[in-house]
């Protein structure tokens, strides 16, 4: 007799309960630019378009031991400033443009040098750079020259690639984040300093572009040295040994509100009002109207007045201010340690703007005793 139903044997699979977990976990949400735009794009460098990754993850920044590329460079810059480049000053204290030479062909010896010029112009736009035409991975290698690359918490980034922050406004007015961010406010200045709330925050930078509006779109660069070098000496010894919160908890509040991604946590962190850079050996103003709340051990009202007399300083002084117009082939290299930028978002006509970001965390920032200038 055939056996009935019941007696047949069943083959059941085996089944792990990691991979039944895994089963029923939903794929972490991933935006990305190129399906906004409905899966076409017109956009010069599709590849470092804008991605949002929710399931992207990071532990708590580690601290670590930097050394300045700038400490080793020669000051007579035989690598980076050769016979045939041309090194145009923007103001007397603030930016440069350079060219004839490529970033990319730089040896360890140029890009030393290239720390050091940052240093001392404090921004430097590189002309006609094939920057933009590198693999991804080769950029980033040229970047981790100048410390490890921070991950930005809350930004877009190519697929793949966390390590690169990218900035885009695309579309007709009313249909960007930044249009709803001027949506409350008659400006777009916002002068900052990139991740100033971070233990390590970070120093030489680099931003390349892909797209631009035929004008519009410029950087505008201040000088935090000068900034600080303007003040009165009573002033400047009473800023000396006060420290600032700087803050990262707002922006991670607003991607949250907005379903943005927040990769991680968010910190705050004590800066000095006056740090020193490690090569230059300049006292420079370290406060942003980004990223600084508090002055630690002041009340309310005397940190919020001091703040607000010192953000007023910085970003009035069109003296220590530098502004750098985009070109096919840009790339702007600044130090974020003492300076602050803001963008300009003074189009309407919905061209692209995009570019790509390197961002190498530097020193934990410090200061040196004050000294009083002789004579004053």
């Amino acid at each position: 007799m055939a056996p009935s139903i019941q007696e047949l044997p069943i083959e059941v699979p085996s089944v792990s309960l990691e991979k039944l977990n895994l089963a029923n976990k939903e794929a972490p949400k991933v935006k990305r630019q190129i399906e906004v735009e409905g899966g076409k794009t017109d956009a010069k460098y599709p590849h470092y378009l804008p991605t949002w990754n929710h399931g992207q993850k990071y532990p708590a920044l580690e601290p670590f031991n930097h050394v300045d590329p700038g400490l080793s460079a020669d000051s007579s810059f035989p690598d980076l400033l050769p016979t045939g480049t041309k090194h145009i000053k923007l103001t007397p204290t603030t930016g440069s443009e350079i060219h004839g030479i490529q970033l990319s062909s730089l040896t360890s010896a140029g890009k030393d040098q290239l720390a050091l010029i940052v240093a001392q112009r404090k921004v430097v736009a590189f002309r006609d750079q094939d920057f933009a035409d590198l693999p991804l991975q080769t950029a980033l290698d040229f970047g981790r020259h100048f410390g490890p690359h921070h991950i930005h918490p809350t930004s877009g980034s190519p697929e793949g690639f966390p390590e690169l922050h990218i900035v885009h406004r695309y579309g007709k007015p009313g249909t960007s984040e930044f249009d709803s961010f001027l949506a409350g406010r008659n400006s777009s200045v916002s002068w900052h300093s990139d991740v100033s709330y971070e233990l390590q925050p970070p120093g030489t930078t680099f931003l390349y572009q892909f797209d631009a509006p035929e004008t519009g779109g410029d950087t505008l660069f201040a000088n935090q040295v000068e900034a600080y070098n303007r003040l009165s000496e009573p002033l400047k010894e009473r800023l000396h040994g006060l420290k600032a919160v700087h803050s990262g908890f707002e922006q991670a509040a607003f991607s949250r509100d907005k379903g943005g991604v927040v990769r991680r946590e968010p910190v705050k962190n004590e800066h000095p009002l006056v740090r020193t850079h490690p090569v230059t050996g300049e006292k420079a103003l370290y406060v942003n109207t980004g990223f600084t709340r508090s002055i630690v051990g002041l009340k309310k009202e005397e940190s919020d007045a001091l703040l607000a007399f010192l953000f007023n300083h910085i970003g009035r002084g069109i003296d220590w201010q530098a502004r750098v117009k985009w070109a096919p082939g840009t790339v702007v290299v600044w130090d974020n340690r003492v300076t602050v930028h803001s963008a300009t978002l003074d189009w309407d006509s919905g061209e692209r703007r995009h570019l790509a970001r390197i961002t190498p965390q530097a020193e934990k920032p410090y200061e040196t005793e004050y000294v009083r200038k002789e004579g004053k």
